[in-house]
Parts: C-alpha cells; structure tokens; sequence
C-alpha cells in the first residue's frame, strides 16, 4: 500500500538508526507512520509503502520499508519544503521570497538555472549558487541513501558510505559492493556479500574472491591481534568463507591475492620457510619499530655510567633497601638504548622509576613519562611525582591538512625533544601505536619500557613487549622479588599465587579479597548489582563509581551487556528530569558511565587547567567519562571523562561509546580502579584463561570480589593457554640489529 503527504509532526527519532515516528498529512487525514528516514523535517513530502498494523500500545499506524522524498507541487507545500531547514541558508522568509517570485516552477529554478534566484531580494548570486549547489546534493544524498538503505544498512552507515563516495555512490556499490569492504569501518564482508547477491554479481567474482580474503585477513588481525597470516592458512579460511574449494580454483585465489599485492594492500614474503600475507601497513609499522629499536640500542656509548652512589643516596633519603634485581633494573636501563623493565604487582616497579627520575635529574637529562590510558598515566604522575601523559597526548594528534598527511604532530620530522623516555604498561601498547611513538624518538633518546610480561596483550594487533623480549637483544631486568604487600593484604599473594598457576587464597576475613559463591548465572548478577550499589559502598565507604566490574565476556547473563543494562537501571534510572537517547540496543542517559570505544583523532575536547582553557583533539579507545548533557534539539552529547576533558559528540560519533558500568577485562588493560568485581563463570576455554583471570586480579587497588563458582575460577587458573600471535617484529628486530651491525663494523 502506498500513501503520500507532507510530515505534520515529529513524534520522535533516533538519530542513530534513522527510525522515526511521525505524523503524515494524507487526504487532510493525520496518519501516525513507523519507520526509518534518512531526514525528518516538517514540511516534507513522503510517498510511502507499507501497511497499517494495529499496536497493542499506540493504535493504528502506518509501518513503512520503503519511502521516496516527492516535491510538493502547490505553492504552499513548495514553501514549507524549502522552509523546513532541509536546504541550509534558506529560511522561512527566504523560502517565501523566492516561492513568489517564481511560483510552481521554483524546483525547476533552483536545480536547472540557481543563478536566476539572485533575482530574488537578498540573495546574492554567490548565495544563489550555493542553494542550487545544495538542492543537487541534498537530491543525491537522498537517493544514495535510500539506495543503500534497500539493504538494510543504517542511516548512520549509509551517510558514512555518501561522506567517502558521495555522487557515485549508487555506481561504485552497483558495480562493486565488495569495495565497501576495503573503504568503508563497520561494513563487513556479509553485508557487501548479500547486496551482491541480490544485485546478480556471481559467486566466484574476482571482486568476491578478493574481499573474501582480505576480510579474512583483517578479522584475524582484529579478533586475534596478528599482523599477518601464512598463506595457505588464508587462503583455507577464505575457502570455507566463500564456499568456494580451493583445489581447482588456484587460479581464482592466486590472481586475487595478486591484484591486492599490485595495488599494494597486502605484501606476500617467504618467513620460516613459509610464504606469509602481510597488509602493507602493519608491515611498515613493524619494520619502523624494528629499525628504531635497534638503532637506539646500538648508538649509545659504551661507556658506562657508575651509579651505585646515586643509588644508595636514593635508598637513605628514602629509607628503603633495594634487591639486586632492583639495582641491576636502574644500572641496565640507565646505561642502555632500549630497556625493559618487567614484574608482577609488588615487585618494585614504581619504585625503580622514581630512582632513575631522580639519577636523570642530577644528569641534567630531560625526560617523559608516558603511559597508553590516561588511567595509567594519571597513576604514574600520581606515583612519581612528575607529570605524565598519554602517549597519545604526548604525540599530539594533528588537525587541519597536516592531519590528512601525518595523523600526529611528532613525528621522524618533528621528534620529542627528550634524553630518555619511559614507558609505562607497555604490554597493552600495540604495534600502530610503538610504530608513531619510535617514530618520534630523537635518535639519541634512550627508551625504557615497563611493563608486565604475564598480563594480556594488547588490544590491538601485534604483541610488541612479548617480542622485544624474545628477540634477546635488549636489556630485560625480570623483579620476582615481591615488596609491596602489608600482612592482611592478600590482592598481591593472591595475583602472584594465580600467576604461578595456584588457586589464591580464600579467606573472607581478609580485608582486600573476597570470594563469594554462587551458582545460578542470575543469582550472580544480582548480587553483583547488589555489591556494586549496596554492599561495597557501605563496606568501604566509597561511591559506587570507584567499584568497576571486569567481565570475562560481552554476552550473556554476566556478560557485559546484560550486567551494564541491569546497574544502569539500578544506579541511573529514568527520570522525568533526566535527558536520554536510544543507541542501537542501548538506552544512554544523563549520569551514565561511559567508554570510549575506538580510536578518534578528530573529535574536540576542552580541559579547564587552573583558570586556562586547554583545547586539543582526540578520544581514545578505552577512555571512560559520565555523559554531562544530551540535546534533545541536536541529538549531541557532551562527556566530560576522568581526566577532565568534555568532549561534545555529535549524533554520528555516540555509537562509538559504551556503557561502562562493566567493562570487559581486555578493556581494562592500563587501567585500575579502587574496587574490582569480577564473575566467575564458565565459557569458552580459549578466552577464559590464566592471564585473563590475572590481568582483572591486578586491576585493583584496595579490594577484589570475585562472585561464582570456586570450580570455574580454578578451571581459569589452571588454563595456561596462550594463542600464539603471528607477528614479524621479533625477526625483523633480529635481522635489523644484525644489518646495523654489519654496516657500522
């Protein structure tokens, strides 16, 4: 069925998916209509097809799939149109203007001849071009996205699609829908591969077989943090994923896999005897790391510096004794290019870092502290006593042209101006982010990273603490010896009893760690929403945004989703007071905890420092923050996150944030946080591993909860896999190290 009118009402929208309710003028009879629109404006005039279906809440509407923008032919529905805000510089005495000077043939003018509408008073003829200019893009939009929308991709999506092809969107989709594969974040190869099939484009396409393999190739980088694949494993897996057998098909797979190394998206290379497909980027990103490494370690002098003075000074002002492994860890990195220094909770870290500040200083060196969140580097300031920052922050992201050449402002042409920079958690820093940091370094800079070798890896791909310390060719100072721990503490026992394969101590007269069985997944979550709202906060005196729960798992019951559902309702519940907005699945709400949850380098943010108002860009993946402000009018957001920066969101970016009242224990990496509850339950043995239950134990500062049942956190523990990651740094550090050497003997 197909009705047609201009939009009355607006009832409400979701900007984020498009789907609005609203009221349609048809046959001089108000029609309530349900669907999704690219655009909602007043004034609008709507063919629609659908049916009415009878809702048990708001009675009879109209539920439309598909919808076509039809130009009002009267003279008061052209004015409305043209008011409605649809074409911006027009308004409603603009549009009333230009409707009385050219009566029905106004659309006519605008698209065919724009310069006629200077014509019309106060319209100048530049103002006369742009309106014409708008008019012909707001048409192409409207199609494409209509266009797009047939294949059930969302509003967001399709405007994302139209920003990178705009007019050409339709051809290049229609020609190649495999391309928004490769072009587009967020659509994968499933979508690309249903819109071809309905337009006709057969299964063993050239253009198929190559998504297929590079899909195949970025969800290996994404899911498991590769940077490369060998290539008979990828192409098996791109086998099964497009159906198509591999044995009588060479030709097909080879000539695909070629045309992605001509155009220079993959490299092919023989590594341990076998041929591997790397994506040309991550090849980069590793060389550069590899080659700055190895440089930095091998240009310092030879001489030594004695320390043993400024350390025993620093032990007496202090009052501490510091083990050999301590001194060692000071003399080693102080005397190298490149250094770790790596241990479990306790073993002294912080402590060796505040020494080495202190020995750099009476040097006269200058130095950095920096750390991947702004959790950890707030810690590091904290601990230290200096100031630390993001590594982000310290790169400083570039806006402007600059920003579409290099994403950050230093660079290998504009280094750090620094003598030694030390890292913090650099377990979780991957490989894209070591590549901008080495490519900032000064070449006479020395570099210590510090960090723990048993935790997670990073989020990201690559395994870059992992691989500087197989390759043997920097100094690795290993703290066994544990420091920090008072008597009735059991956090840091109990992390290292984990570590060693042990199941912690369970006492629950303790004061730090507690246990708390339960079996039933919902009697879990329950009293998980109880401790993080009740228990815990009469227990220990604090807020209940100091107490995080670390997940093992997104879905679920304990899974994060459901447990970020359940406390928002429990701490943040809808008022009449209280602004919010839907997000896909997710309700957000003024109040609510929030984590970023991808990289942006282009988003504002401002930051009060004393009475100065410091501005910059950039929001990264893990950031957390509580929503200030939702416009209802806009539909934008302003978060103001831990470490005092607001950031306005506009409608198209809040789907990069999260609910955060639990968060997943991978996102935690970098992170801590006074209080940790954490679900014991079962899932799959290939997350749910030693290291995993590790990494949330030593996320806590004053208490750890652990809820469930006593079996699977010893099934956890006693889990010692780890999957190995397929990444090249180890042996082009080790081929580079050997280059250098050669070349300068």
């Amino acid at each position: 069925m197909q009705i047609e009118g201009p939009i009355e009402e607006i009832i409400f929208r979701n900007e984020q998916n498009g789907y609005t309710v609203f009221v349609v003028d048809f046959k001089t009879t108000p029609v309530v209509c349900v669907g999704k629109l690219i655009n909602a404006n007043i004034g609008e005039n709507l063919s629609l097809n659908g049916e009415y279906v009878n809702n048990s809440k708001y009675g009879y509407q109209f539920s439309f799939d598909s919808y076509e923008v039809v130009l009002p032919s009267t003279l008061a529905g052209i004015e409305r149109y043209l008011s409605s805000g649809l074409i911006k510089g027009v308004g409603p005495v603009t549009a009333k203007n230009i409707v009385n000077h050219f009566k029905e043939q106004t659309f006519d003018i605008i698209e065919m001849s724009p310069s006629s509408l200077a014509e019309v008073k106060n319209i100048s003829m530049k103002k006369a071009i742009e309106i014409g200019e708008k008019f012909k893009e707001l048409k192409k939009l409207q199609n494409s996205v209509m266009f797009l929308q047939k294949y059930n991709i969302t509003t967001n999506m399709s405007l994302k699609i139209y920003d990178i092809y705009g007019s050409k969107t339709i051809d290049i989709v229609k020609n190649n829908p495999y391309k928004l594969v490769e072009d587009i974040d967020g659509i994968g190869f499933t979508t690309a591969d249903k819109i071809a099939k309905s337009i006709g484009i057969p299964a063993n396409s050239a253009y198929r077989v190559r998504a297929g393999i590079l899909h195949t190739l970025n969800s290996s980088i994404e899911k498991s943090g590769n940077t490369f694949l060998p290539k008979a494993m990828l192409l098996k897996i791109a086998a099964n994923l497009l159906e198509i057998d591999l044995e009588g098909n060479e030709e097909l797979y080879e000539e695909s896999l070629k045309d992605l190394t001509l155009d220079k998206t993959v490299l092919t290379m023989w590594h341990n005897e076998y041929e591997i497909v790397i994506p040309t980027k991550y090849y980069f990103n590793e060389n550069t790391v590899a080659q700055k490494l190895t440089l930095l370690n091998l240009s310092q002098n030879v001489k030594k510096i004695e320390l043993e003075d400024e350390i025993k000074h620093f032990e007496e002002k202090n009052s501490i004794v510091f083990h050999d492994e301590q001194k060692n860890a000071i003399i080693n990195s102080i005397n190298s290019g490149v250094s770790v220094i790596t241990g479990g909770p306790g073993t002294g870290k912080t402590t060796i870092i505040k020494c080495i500040i202190e020995i750099l200083k009476e040097h006269n060196q200058k130095f950095m502290l920096l750390a991947p969140t702004g959790r950890a580097s707030k810690r590091m300031s904290d601990a230290t006593g200096e100031e630390a920052k993001t590594i982000h922050r310290a790169l400083e992201v570039a806006s402007g042209e600059l920003g579409n050449i290099n994403r950050f402002v230093h660079n290998e042409n504009n280094p750090f101006r620094t003598n030694v920079v030390i890292v913090d958690e650099v377990s979780m820093v991957d490989v894209s982010l070591m590549s901008h940091l080495c490519k900032a370094l000064p070449r006479d800079c020395k570099l210590i990273l510090v960090g723990d070798k048993d935790q997670l890896p990073s989020v990201g791909p690559g395994n870059v603490l992992d691989d500087i310390i197989k390759s043997e060719l920097f100094s690795v100072s290993m703290l066994t010896k544990i420091y920090r721990q008072s008597d009735d503490s059991l956090i840091i026992t109990n992390a290292h009893l984990i570590n060693s394969g042990k199941m912690p101590y369970i006492n629950n007269s303790s004061k730090d760690f507690f246990f708390e069985e339960k079996i039933d997944l919902n009697e879990i979550k329950n009293s998980i929403v109880d401790m993080v709202t009740k228990r815990l906060p009469k227990f220990t005196g604090l807020d209940s945004t100091q107490i995080q729960v670390l997940a093992p798992l997104k879905a679920g019951v304990c899974g994060i989703d459901n447990l970020n559902r359940s406390l928002q309702a429990a701490l943040n519940p809808p008022s009449i007071s209280k602004m919010e907005i839907p997000v896909g699945e997710n309700i957000f709400r003024v109040g609510d905890k929030v984590m970023q949850t991808t990289n942006n380098y282009n988003l504002v943010w401002k930051k009060l420092n004393g009475f100065i108002e410091e501005e910059g860009e950039g929001v990264f993946n893990g950031d957390i923050g509580y929503i200030e402000l939702i416009d209802y009018q806009t539909n934008e957001m302003v978060v103001m996150f831990e470490d005092g920066r607001r950031c306005l969101y506009p409608r198209t970016e809040i789907s990069q944030l999260s609910l955060a009242y639990a968060i997943t224990i991978h996102k935690s990496q970098g992170s801590e946080f006074d209080v940790v509850i954490i679900p014991a339950i079962a899932g799959p043995s290939m997350i749910l591993t030693r290291n995993l239950i590790y990494t949330a134990v030593t996320r806590a500062k004053k208490i750890v909860t652990i809820v469930g049942e006593q079996q699977n956190l010893r099934r956890m523990i006693k889990n010692n896999h780890t999957v190995q990651r397929f990444t090249l740094l180890k042996d082009l550090m080790i081929e580079s190290d050997k280059k250098i050497k050669e070349l300068f003997e």
